[in-house]
Formats: structure tokens, C-alpha cells, sequence
């Protein structure tokens, strides 16, 4: 584990105690700021050092081709990739003739402090020219929650010692250069010049640019106005051209003197309205953070913030780097899906460009439950984004010949852009994952309108792709053959039991819903004969199972198959896609992430508790973490059948995944998937909650270095507070009208709450079914026992 002493542990701060240029790419993703809309990457305030300059918008993309060596029926035939939109972060500086640049001259000192309870980031340097002048410079970033277009940074520069000449040059700027790609599938194509002007004015103290990518047809403002406070003779210009808007400031400023620049910049992108309805968009968006003031933005910041972490919370005594992990993790959770409405949340957020800032699975398998846990706004929302893509994903499903709709593996406006077919086609899950999503979604909140508006058509529509899909053999049993469940190292088999059971869900919760809202259905064609078809395939669902070894293949004759050589597989060799051909992973029992393990836990329910230990037991020596989304479930399912400090040391991993840079590319953008896991590794896993069949349940246990865990969820309305401890656990109601009651299982046990009085049981000892697991040679996670002091 990497352990890097920039980054000190604090409960509420992240603090970059000193400036590594080796380290720019890694810290642009840790500092990163974004409120699921606007996405700004932690650059330096001057630009330069950088090592990825970034700045997005949620689903503002550009087309380009997918070539093929050679092509074949249902392949896409272009890609959309994340663009670098025009840069409102520039802040340059000069000081009497020198540029400001850490690089030059002697950085006395450098510090950045993510402020997790103010939502902002902090930078104070002290910097002295070659020529001996010295000055300080403060700023402050935020990307705003409650104005959903606007970004704005506060820039103070004071002289040291000595009087100096001052210029101030704040700038909006589109198509910068970017860096090559590496030779790696996780990272993003690379656009060059993307953006074509259209229209570009300045004000006194401000300006605009217009632009429309080349391909898409997607029309972009960005605008920028200012404040600014400094000593007499202070002057100010501003001058505008197609890709570039600058306002310059200069002055000069004796030792005490400061210089303070207010910057409010302003997005907004459509693919319909017209570019002066944009134009006027980010003005009244600018308008809008003026009457504020960068004051009331803070307050507005801090507020939102304070209503956020009241509910999200999680507390842990013990291990206080898991602490500050899992505050910075769901930081990040939140800052990408807070203000997305009606768009997705991609796999990296806007926190850079890798996978093309492109949509997976894992955002409904792993973001939204916590969503829906702790922010269920965000989280229907996000299904209302799959929702308005319906149309796309019936086309594509009847392009490959199946009823209803295929949604795409891989994407930002809802086409298929996975050119690749086993892990993109072939990973049908992903309409199940969207269907446990709404199923998830309407029995934590009971939204009944959501339900028969959006959620009624999703699980139809993707009922229908599995029946269309699948086949009775001749014995009436129902199978979904050539898959590719959530491991791809397992690609393109027969029955794979997390498919499988997710899909029979998904097939029994669209029958229930289509009997809760028959008028519903029936407007979407719906017949009786339908759902019975459905209910009849969910009966006979397959799931494959080894009566020799008594665990689930996590696909049919998964077991049958040759065992991969661990003990010939050299540290260096992983992640093992990099370094072996595909066709030699799929045929081996190699895992790349839980698989059959991430079935044990949201379809738990569906295995008794010696299958779970026998099933765990069998993974765990085959299972390599590959992937950032492991650590999470495997802590989940450790702690479940017993193996608590194990579940200890995944929780460390899965929360620190970014924060310690565990994958060797959180420069490419945060691991949002699983930063969410590492919320779901604590409450699913030490908490022990949850939610099947919409009945709430917990088995709490905490390892021996925890002395406390205590977290909150929404339910129903009602805020949830649960505490534990080594030998018990408190559930409270907050926040719930009076006679408010809420039904839920501890242990087995059935409590009723109110919000009278907190209920606390004790927590019963557990025995492992079976002795400790053992994991691949070398990929054994680090042990929380012997980093903790």
C-alpha cells in the first residue's frame, strides 16, 4: 500500500503539505471539485505545471469513429468521448517581470487543504522570484451545489517584504493541448481541438466564448465576470478572441498590501437550444452568483454540505485512515451525482478523462444504492437518465434481434460505444442492475409516482430482453446462455449465477409492478400472457451448482475448468489484461473482481449460510482484484460469514483506492464506483444491512480494531441512526414525524422503532463455517493490523 506523507491523516481534510510535480497527474484527480454538472480537475490556479488539464460538463461529448480490423453485424460505429471544455480555472500571475511558476524561482512553502464540511479547495504559497521578490498567494475553488452553472475561485496575492508589480491575467480558454493516450484500454482517446468557435465578446470586467463541437453538434457557453479589491491605481482590461478571453489587472502592491480577484465563471451546453438561448443561460447563471456574492456562495456551500454530511455520515473509532478515507470517498460520491439531474454518473465522475468519461454498470450496482441510501433525489435521478435513453437501447436490442432494451455497456448519451464484444454486448447484467436499481430505489423510498412513471417501463422493457434472451431447454429449464457476468476474465459463458439471479428478480419484479399499475402496463403493450411468460422463466431459472464440491460455479462447469498458475505469475504481471491474452483468461479459474461473490451479497437471500462461507472460501483463492470494485464486496461477504479482520483489511483497501493511488491510475480520474463501495464495504459489511424484498435487516460486528462504527440512511422518509459497538448496537429514529414507525431485523430478531426511544441489542458471537480463507499468492490484501499505530 502506498503510503505518501502529502496527504496526513485529518477526519475532515485532505492536505497537500508540499508540492510533488512527479505526483501533478494523481493530485488533479484527489482535488478535483465537481457538483455532478460542472467538473473541474485540481489544476494549479496558473495552469502550469499540469500534467491533465481538465474541465467538463455532464454528457458534453464528441463523436468519433470505432475503427475495426474488420467489422461485423451490430458493431457501433463510433464512440463518444468526454471533452476538455473551454478552461475557466486560469489564474496567472506576474510579478514584476517574472511569471509566477513553482517550477522557477524558490517555493518556500505549498500547501492545499480539500475541505471536506465547506466543499471547497485551499492553496497558500510562498514564492520568491529569481530576481528575490517574494509574495504570498492564497486562493480558494468551489464548484457550487446550490448554483448548479457556476464555479468560482477566490485569488489573493500580498507582497512579502518588498513592493511589487502585480498582473493578475484570470482567463477563459478552449482546445487546450493534451497529453498522448498511454497504451492502456482504461484510458481515454485523445481530441485535439474538439471545440469550433461561434461567437466570442468581453465586458469590462468579464466575457464570454461560444462554441459547437465538430461532430456532435453540441453548443457550449462559458462565461466569466469578476470582483476585484486592491490598492489606487489599480486598472482593469478584458479582451476577447475565439478561443481565448482574458482580464488583466495590475497594480502594485506594497508589504501589507493585498490583491483579491473574485472569478465567477458559468457553464451551459444543449444539443437543441440555439446559441443565443445558451448565451443568455451563463449571463443570468453569472447574474445569479453576483447578487450572491462570493460570501453567500461559501454559506450556500457550507449549508448544503452540513444537510449532507447529517445523513451521510459514517463515524469509526479505531482506524482513523479509514475515517478520513471513507469522509473523502463519499465526498467524491456526492460531488458526482449531487447536481447531475437527468444525466448520468460516470465511471470517473468529472474528475478526469479516463474510460472516455464514459457510463458502466457499476454506477447502478455500487453508486446508486448508496445514493438511494443517503440521497435518493440523486438517485432517481440518475434512473430517470437511464429512462430517457429507452428509446436508444430498444433500438439497439432490436438491431440484435431481442425484444425490449439493450442498454449499452459502455456510453455517455445512451449509444453503445464498446466496440468489444465479450465485456460489452455479451454483459446483458447491466438491464438487471437497472432493474434491482428501481426495485432498490422504490422500496427505500416508496415513491409510487416514480414507480408507476419510470419504474413500470424499465422493468418491462428489460423483462422482456430476458425472456427474449433466454430459452427453456427441453426439460422446461430456463437458461441465459454466452454471457459475461461481472468478471471479465470470465467472458461469453453459459449461466452465470449473478446474471441469472438478478435476472429472475428482475423478472418477478416486473410482474409485481405490473400488477400494482395494470394501466401502466397495458399502455405499453403489456398482456396477461406476458407476464405469465415471465413468471414462468423466473421459476425455471438455472442456477448452476457443483454437488462434488458443494459451492455455485460461478458459471455453468466453471469448476471443470483449468486452474490458472499462480505460483508462475510474477508481481509485476498484474493486472493480468495487460500481460496475457484474453482467450488464455477465459479459459482458466482466474477472477478479475467479485463475481459469484457480489451475487452473495445482493441476492444473499438465494444462499443459506454454508453455501455463503463454502462460495467465499472457494473465490477467494481464485480471485486476483484486478479491479477497483473488488475489495468492497469481498469485505461485505468476510464479514458476513465471519472473517472480520479480513473484512477490516478490504475495507482499507477499497476506501484508500484513491487516496493511496492502490491501481497506478487515479490520474486518470477517481474510482467513484468504488469510493461508494467503501461506503457500502462498512454498512453492508461491518453494519451487516440489508434490504431484501424491501425488508430492512442488519447483523452488526465490528473486528477488534474498531470500537465504534455508526452511520445513518434514509428509509421511507424517516433517518435511520444506527451505532455499534463490540458487544451491541443502537438503532434511533431521527428526523421523523411523531408516531412515525419503522419495522426492522437485528440478528434475525424483529424490532419495532419510534421515535420515542433508541432500541439496543446485544450482538451475538459468530464462528466461522469455515477456516480462513487464502488468497492468490501475492494479492493477499494489506493487513489493517499492522498499519494502524
Amino acid at each position: 500500500m502506498i503510503r505518501h506523507s502529502a496527504y496526513p491523516v485529518e477526519p475532515w481534510h485532505v492536505r497537500e503539505t508540499q508540492l510533488d510535480t512527479e505526483l501533478l497527474a494523481r493530485s488533479e484527480s484527489i482535488f478535483a471539485l465537481s457538483n455532478g454538472h460542472i467538473g473541474l480537475r485540481g489544476n494549479l490556479d496558473e495552469g502550469d505545471p499540469h500534467a491533465l488539464p481538465g474541465t467538463y460538463l455532464n454528457s458534453f461529448y464528441e463523436l468519433r469513429p470505432l475503427p475495426y480490423a474488420e467489422g461485423g453485424y451490430g458493431y457501433p460505429e463510433s464512440g463518444q468521448t468526454v471533452v476538455n471544455i473551454t478552461n475557466g480555472k486560469l489564474i496567472r500571475l506576474m510579478v514584476d517581470d517574472e511569471p509566477f511558476d513553482v517550477r522557477d524561482g524558490r517555493l518556500r512553502r505549498h500547501e492545499r487543504v480539500l475541505d471536506l464540511r465547506a466543499g471547497v479547495l485551499r492553496r497558500e504559497a510562498e514564492w520568491e522570484s529569481g530576481a528575490g521578490r517574494a509574495v504570498r498567494v492564497r486562493s480558494t475553488r468551489l464548484v457550487s451545489f446550490t448554483q448548479r452553472s457556476i464555479a468560482a475561485i477566490e485569488y489573493e496575492v500580498t507582497p512579502v517584504d518588498a513592493p511589487v508589480r502585480v498582473i493578475v491575467q484570470s482567463e477563459l480558454v478552449a482546445n487546450e493541448s493534451l497529453p498522448g493516450p498511454l497504451k492502456d484500454p482504461r484510458v481515454s482517446a485523445v481530441l485535439m481541438a474538439p471545440l469550433v468557435a461561434e461567437d466570442c465578446h468581453a465586458s469590462e470586467m468579464g466575457a464570454q466564448l461560444a462554441h459547437i463541437t465538430r461532430e456532435s453538434g453540441l453548443r457550449l457557453a462559458a462565461a466569466m465576470d469578476h470582483f476585484v479589491e486592491g490598492p489606487p491605481g489599480l486598472r482593469c482590461t478584458t479582451e476577447a478572441q475565439p478561443d481565448l478571453a482574458r482580464t488583466t489587472v495590475a497594480c502594485r502592491l506594497a508589504p501589507g498590501q493585498t490583491l483579491r480577484l473574485v472569478k465567477m465563471v458559468g457553464y451551459g451546453w444543449s444539443s437543441r437550444r440555439s446559441a443565443a438561448a445558451i448565451r443568455d443561460q451563463v449571463a443570468a447563471a453569472i447574474q445569479g452568483a453576483r447578487f450572491e456574492g462570493w460570501e453567500g456562495l461559501l454559506a450556500g456551500q457550507r449549508a448544503y454540505l452540513d444537510d449532507f454530511w447529517a445523513g451521510a455520515d459514517v463515524e469509526l473509532d479505531g482506524d482513523a485512515e479509514v475515517q478520513q478515507a471513507v469522509r473523502f470517498g463519499m465526498f467524491h460520491v456526492l460531488q458526482a451525482g449531487a447536481r447531475a439531474e437527468k444525466r448520468p454518473v460516470a465511471a470517473k465522475g468529472l474528475t478526469g478523462p479516463g474510460y472516455d468519461g464514459h457510463v458502466f454498470w457499476d454506477t447502478e450496482r455500487y453508486v446508486l444504492p448508496v445514493l438511494t441510501y443517503i440521497q435518493p433525489r440523486a438517485a432517481a435521478e440518475t434512473l430517470r437518465w437511464r429512462h430517457a435513453t429507452l428509446d436508444l437501447a430498444r433500438e439497439r436490442a432490436a438491431t440484435l434481434g431481442w425484444a425490449g432494451a439493450a442498454f449499452p455497456w459502455r456510453t455517455i448519451r445512451g449509444h453503445e460505444c464498446s466496440g468489444y464484444w465479450p465485456a460489452g454486448t455479451a454483459a446483458v447484467h447491466l438491464a438487471a442492475d437497472i432493474a434491482d436499481g428501481v426495485v432498490r430505489y422504490v422500496n427505500a423510498t416508496g415513491d409510487a409516482v416514480f414507480d408507476r412513471d419510470i419504474g413500470v417501463e424499465l422493468l418491462t422493457e428489460t423483462a422482456r430482453l430476458w425472456v427474449s434472451y433466454g430459452h427453456h431447454d427441453r426439460h422446461g429449464v430456463f437458461h441465459l446462455e454466452r454471457v459475461t457476468g461481472p468478471d471479465e476474465y470470465t467472458a461469453v459463458a453459459d449461466d452465470n449465477v449473478y446474471t441469472n439471479l438478478m435476472a429472475q428478480r428482475n423478472l418477478t419484479a416486473a410482474a409485481d409492478a405490473a400488477a400494482r399499475h395494470p394501466e401502466r402496463f397495458r399502455a405499453l403493450g403489456g398482456t396477461s400472457d406476458e407476464v405469465a411468460a415471465w413468471r414462468a422463466a423466473a421459476s425455471a431459472m438455472h442456477i448452476p451448482y457443483d454437488e462434488e464440491l458443494g459451492v455455485h460455479p460461478q458459471v455453468r462447469d466453471f469448476t471443470l475448468m483449468k486452474e490458472w498458475d499462480f505460483a508462475a505469475t510474477r508481481p509485476e504481471y498484474y493486472p493480468l489484461l495487460m500481460h496475457f491474452p484474453y482467450l488464455d483468461l477465459y479459459r482458466t479459474q482466474v477472477i478479475k473482481q467479485a463475481d459469484l461473490v457480489l451475487a452473495l451479497h445482493w441476492c444473499g437471500d438465494a444462499f443459506s449460510a454454508e453455501d455463503k462461507a463454502r462460495d467465499f472460501d472457494y473465490y477467494e483463492r481464485r480471485t486476483v482484484r484486478d479491479s477497483s470494485l473488488s475489495a468492497s464486496t469481498q469485505a461485505i461477504i468476510a464479514a458476513e460469514v465471519g472473517h472480520l479482520e479480513l473484512a477490516h483489511d478490504y475495507i482499507g483497501e477499497a476506501v484508500l483506492m484513491d487516496l493511496y493511488d492502490l491501481h497506478r491510475n487515479t490520474r486518470d480520474g477517481m474510482h467513484i464506483a468504488a469510493l461508494a463501495g467503501g461506503w457500502l464495504a462498512l454498512v453492508a459489511g461491518l453494519g451487516g444491512m440489508r434490504d431484501h424484498g424491501g425488508v430492512l435487516s442488519f447483523a452488526p460486528r465490528l473486528p477488534g480494531r474498531i470500537d465504534r462504527l455508526a452511520f445513518s440512511l434514509l428509509w421511507r422518509g424517516l433517518r435511520l441512526q444506527v451505532t455499534i459497538h463490540p458487544g451491541e448496537a443502537t438503532y434511533k429514529l431521527r428526523d421523523g414525524h411523531d408516531g412515525a414507525e419503522l419495522e426492522l431485523w437485528h440478528h434475525g430478531e424483529s424490532l419495532m422503532l419510534t421515535t420515542e426511544a433508541p432500541v439496543t441489542r446485544p450482538i451475538p458471537p459468530i464462528v466461522p463455517l469455515a477456516g480462513d480463507p487464502v488468497q492468490p499468492p501475492g494479492r493477499s490484501p494489506v493487513r489493517r493490523d499492522d498499519l494502524i499505530k
